[in-house]
């Protein structure tokens, strides 16, 4: 508490010396008027005056990032237990999920056989309903898919390496 008030105090008056010390008088004379001096402009944070801005930082995807044959990508996660793949355009921002459902299978941490969930539509991604179990140390594979019932085709298959 006693540097915290040692700190404030320190703070106040460094900051009543600076208005002391930045207020100067002009003298004039009766004769000849004395202008005040061109506002200073501060220039940007981080810009110097010779130097261009530099262009905006690329869009991250979040997950491991998979490229799509078309140009657009997706983002792979587990997020609280859940599979999520995102859909991304060309330019990285997120968009509206392109194919009908999707299916992710991965192997059972916990004893032999495999798991497997549907993944839904929603939004800009597709979710998985059922959780994946830790250790998050095996691959998941998961197909996308076009179309409805049993006319339902296989559009895309991934393998994702998850270590996560």
């Amino acid at each position: 508490m006693k540097n915290f008030v040692a700190l404030a105090t320190l703070f106040v008056a460094v900051h009543l010396l600076g208005e002391t010390t930045s207020k100067t008088l002009v003298q004039t004379t009766p004769s000849a008027t004395v202008s005040p001096p061109p506002p200073v402009v501060p220039a940007k944070p981080g810009v110097k005056k010779d130097e261009k801005p530099k262009p905006p930082k690329e869009p991250v995807i979040e997950g491991v990032t998979l490229p799509r044959s078309n140009g657009t990508f997706l983002g792979f996660q587990v997020v609280g237990g859940q599979i999520k793949v995102s859909f991304y355009d060309k330019k990285k921002k997120p968009m509206p999920v392109d194919v009908s459902r999707g299916f992710a299978r991965w192997p059972n941490p916990r004893g032999p056989g495999q798991l497997s969930t549907p993944l839904i539509p929603g939004g800009t991604a597709l979710v998985g309903s059922k959780p994946a179990l830790p250790p998050y140390n095996y691959s998941i594979s998961f197909n996308l898919l076009q179309g409805e019932g049993e006319d339902a085709k296989v559009v895309e298959t991934y393998m994702v390496p998850f270590r996560g």
